[in-house]
């Protein structure tokens, strides 16, 4: 578990070694007194005791009479800091030698090391954002695409915390009507209509759904939406790899059972990040590491949120009809999305292809395209077709989505709580009862901001970010 020290004053490279530029963060109540042994201001007679936040000051860090660089240094006064107390950055060039030796001075000084995720874990103690904005720092440092960037800047910024104030505040006001209501359970009084608060509680509940409902979005964009490429062998399954990822990834070859192995890499599309794996073909065959790679390849399709069913323009329509029906038969009941894929549209006419587009039966919310993976033919329909299966989901660009798997789970006991209030309620079950069950929802809500948490838990969270941060 990760204690926490806010007695003491941290420090930390906050920048990547390496470039041209480093940052040394420093925050704590020393702050200013340990920068004051260390850095020599250019202009002399300047007393950092009394300069304002938000000021830069040009000097040099000094180990006595050594010169350690020429640097600049920006003062963060309490409570107008990233973390909420006093703080200094210290700019200085971006050589590895030159940060190690300011973190020593810093060190030897009175400051010690933070440990990763100490700044903003001081930031959520300190009141300058909730638990699960500053979990949105740790999504904002590690955003990859277009998509996820904005999920995690909508969440930091209290998007998501306005949503579960608004529901708080509702099951907050709910509670009181039903605790005054056991106040003087003796003399009969209601407090509320109860037709009203079912109404109110269905309310809240669809919205708690809603928001945990986006988590298989959230998750996708966060995370990369994985793609299963399967087919039978020789269908051009790993040329189309190579397409999607404009590299020579996987081995192409006239031989059937070539990828006997999953192949994986990432493409952005529109925003996203997919994840795309190339697995072996699928057919019946004797070879032992053949027969494994196909296992494989049926666990991948399991995992994959888009299936791509490749075949070829040239098989026959009835034997690609029983490929794509297995793979419904063994995704049943799943939230998978199907797209046929006809490759080696250059091999015939155009007369064959409008045959086989009325022989081959896509299924309800299916697509069905027609490419040429090597003369790289349809391969953008394609993907538009991908982008479309998660932007056309029945969430807009400016709702909230969540990402974190710690929201999901403590939405879903919400959720299960206010199932049981509103049958209480409709089956008359004492109030007693109804409160144990609001109250439990309400602590569920306040897990999620932090309002009601444990060490442990924060531990947990803030041990995840990287040093610095």
């Amino acid at each position: 578990m990760q204690m926490i020290r806010n007695d003491e004053t941290i420090c930390a490279p906050a920048t990547a070694l390496g470039g041209a530029v480093s940052l040394v963060r420093m925050s704590g109540q020393a702050s200013f007194e340990i920068i004051r042994t260390v850095f020599f201001p250019s202009r002399k007679n300047t007393d950092l005791s009394k300069l304002k936040g938000f000021t830069i000051i040009h000097g040099e860090i000094r180990n006595r009479d050594e010169l350690i660089d020429e640097v600049l240094i920006s003062i963060f006064r309490a409570p107008y800091s990233y973390t909420g107390e006093d703080s200094v950055e210290i700019s200085c060039h971006g050589s590895p030698f030159i940060v190690t030796r300011i973190m020593e001075l810093l060190l030897r000084n009175g400051a010690v090391a933070a440990r990763p995720g100490e700044f903003t874990q001081r930031a959520f103690i300190n009141g300058k954002m909730d638990l699960s904005q500053a979990e949105a720092v740790a999504d904002l440092v590690a955003s990859g695409t277009t998509e996820s960037h904005r999920i995690a800047i909508q969440q930091m910024r209290g998007g998501f915390s306005g949503e579960i104030a608004k529901l708080r505040s509702e099951l907050l006001r709910f509670a009181s009507l039903i605790e005054l209501e056991l106040d003087f359970g003796e003399e009969d009084v209601e407090f509320a209509d109860r037709n009203e608060l079912i109404s109110m509680i269905t309310r809240v509940k669809e919205l708690s759904d809603r928001l945990a409902g986006s988590f298989r979005l959230g998750n996708a964009i966060r995370n990369g939406i994985p793609v299963a490429i399967v087919g039978k062998p020789n269908s051009g399954k790993s040329t189309l790899l190579n397409v999607l990822l404009n590299e020579e990834k996987a081995i192409v070859s006239d031989i059937p059972g070539t990828t006997r192995d999953s192949i994986e890499d990432t493409v952005v599309i529109s925003g996203m990040m997919y994840r795309f794996i190339d697995t072996a073909g699928l057919r019946d065959t004797t070879d032992v590491i053949e027969s494994l790679g196909i296992q494989r390849t049926n666990e991948k399709i399991m995992k994959a949120s888009v299936i791509l069913m490749v075949d070829e323009v040239l098989e026959d329509a009835v034997k690609i009809n029983q490929r794509a029906e297995s793979i419904r038969k063994m995704t049943e009941g799943l939230e998978k999305h199907l797209i046929i894929v006809i490759n080696k549209t250059d091999t015939c006419d155009a007369s064959h292809i409008e045959k086989l587009k009325s022989l081959v039966m896509p299924g309800k919310a299916e697509s069905l395209l027609f490419i040429s993976a090597k003369n790289n033919q349809g391969i953008e329909t394609l993907k538009d077709s991908l982008a479309k299966l998660f932007l056309n989901e029945n969430y807009g660009r400016n709702d909230v989505i969540i990402s974190n798997l710690r929201h999901y789970e403590a939405l879903t006991h919400v959720s299960d709580s206010l199932g049981r209030v509103v049958s209480g309620l409709a089956e008359n079950v004492p109030d007693d009862l109804i409160a144990m069950d609001i109250r439990q929802a309400i602590h569920y809500l306040g897990e999620i901001t932090g309002e009601i948490t444990s060490d442990e838990i924060l531990g947990n969270i803030f041990r995840n970010f990287c040093i610095g941060k």
